[in-house]
């Protein structure tokens, strides 16, 4: 019988994603662990790899389509010796075992007259080790994965076709116990419906802009954020002077080297030794527990077209200004263009959010969880200031740390901004 390739999830906030491009046609041979296509998630672009062998019989969802709910049939696979005629009865069953939201079926393929709107549960198939014993079915990625990770094969059940073992399988028992147990995908919270609201506006023109998958993970994580993190602001004066300083005559020398240092370069150096120096404020929120980091990994906010990214420059302390500015630069490109792998935006313990390019004097940024703390960093703007009871112009920065009441207590957090602050302030000390 044909198997179902369904929309996988592929990062761990993913409810539904967009077919950004099928990779292979109707008719083509497709190996297992080829790339056959590339989903768009809430984060990223990637690729994805056959499971099974065979010939690509039936693309049920056409390229470009976009909410398609993960484990949706999104196409059909012909094993060895099968006959396309098999494809009619196996459309039907595939696409009664999953919905499609606010995806269509490619028009050239027959229809259902009748989708099931809500999902039913996965069925575990059979044990991947036939009785005797001869073989184990699994995909390439599950043998990679569970190399990888240290499990045993042997002792899996699949719940892939045929029982076969899939990825899924492979991650599940490699998974922590219970002490640390996954979480579902956070849903949209509450508000008024789509209905209500254009009601109050019936008498006005307006254009209707559905919610991409990104756009719908930002609302639901950070209105669950500011609903349950208990958020509290500090706020400092960063004088810039010593830094514009040194920033201009580094750049002056780094020029026929092609790096060129951003005031955001420093910030990100400054985090990095300052979670070094007051360690218990490199911590997330793990629900019961704090976890406290050796390493400074400092996520930065990129904005991007429809929403924003957080790559994470891990092991930030160990690297100099230089590096800083060219990790960075490869990340944001890499964000802008949605190719980072989920490895380069999950995790971090601290944030930076920059919008004084955009002219902003200051502003409350808002924690990403599990992380808790997130710097927000205005424009630096000229101004007066009275130094030794003599009044002078001087450029200073406005920066302000929301902090997760949980993790870390006042004086805590002000221990670590004034850290961040005088690393700002005396920058030569970041050459070191």
């Amino acid at each position: 019988m044909p198997v179902p390739i369904l929309m996988p999830a592929l990062s761990p906030t993913m409810e539904e994603g967009k077919l950004a491009a099928w990779l292979v046609a109707e008719g083509d041979e497709v190996r297992a662990g080829a790339v056959i296509a590339e989903i768009e998630t809430d984060k990223a672009t990637m690729e994805v790899e056959a499971v099974d062998e065979g010939r690509m019989g039936r693309i049920l969802i056409a390229a470009g389509t976009e909410a398609v709910r993960v484990n949706t049939p999104i196409a059909l696979l012909l094993e060895e010796g099968e006959e396309p005629s098999a494809l009619d009865t196996a459309l039907e069953t595939a696409l009664e075992t999953a919905p499609v939201a606010g995806a269509q079926v490619s028009e050239t393929q027959p229809k259902p007259a009748d989708v099931s709107p809500e999902p039913r549960p996965a069925t575990t198939l059979q044990s991947a080790r036939p009785a005797n014993g001869a073989r184990i079915f699994a995909s390439p990625l599950a043998r990679r994965i569970a190399e990888q990770k240290g499990v045993d094969l042997a002792g899996l059940t699949g719940s892939g076709p045929r029982g076969r073992i899939v990825k899924a399988d492979v991650e599940a028992a490699a998974a922590p116990t219970a002490a640390h147990p996954e979480t579902a995908p956070t849903p949209m919270p509450a508000s008024p419906s789509s209905e209500t609201v254009a009601a109050l506006y019936q008498d006005r023109r307006y254009e209707e802009v559905p919610l991409d998958p990104m756009r719908r993970t930002v609302a639901a994580r950070l209105t669950e954020a500011k609903q349950t993190v208990p958020h509290f602001y500090l706020r400092r004066s960063v004088t810039l002077g010593p830094l514009l300083d040194l920033r201009r005559r580094m750049n002056g020398a780094l020029e026929g080297r092609g790096i060129k240092l951003s005031v955001n370069d420093f910030i990100i150096r400054a985090a990095a030794l300052a979670l070094q120096e007051v360690p218990e404020a490199n911590a997330v929120w793990a629900g019961d527990r704090i976890l406290r980091f050796a390493a400074s990994d400092v996520a930065v906010a990129v904005a991007v077209d429809g929403g924003l990214f957080t790559p994470v420059l891990r092991d930030a302390e160990t690297l100099g200004l230089g590096d800083v500015s060219q990790k960075m630069k490869a990340l944001a490109d890499r964000a802008r263009a949605r190719r980072l792998a989920p490895a380069e935006y999950q995790g971090g313990s601290f944030a930076i959010s920059n919008l004084g390019m955009y002219g902003i004097e200051s502003f409350d940024a808002v924690i990403n969880p599990p992380q808790a703390a997130i710097l927000a960093v205005g424009a630096g703007a000229e101004g007066p200031v009275a130094v030794d009871g003599t009044l002078a112009v001087a450029t200073r920065m406005a920066v302000t740390l929301s902090c997760d009441h949980r993790v870390i207590d006042g004086a805590l957090g002000a221990t670590l901004l004034a850290a961040i602050v005088a690393h700002l302030e005396e920058p030569l000390g970041m050459l070191v």
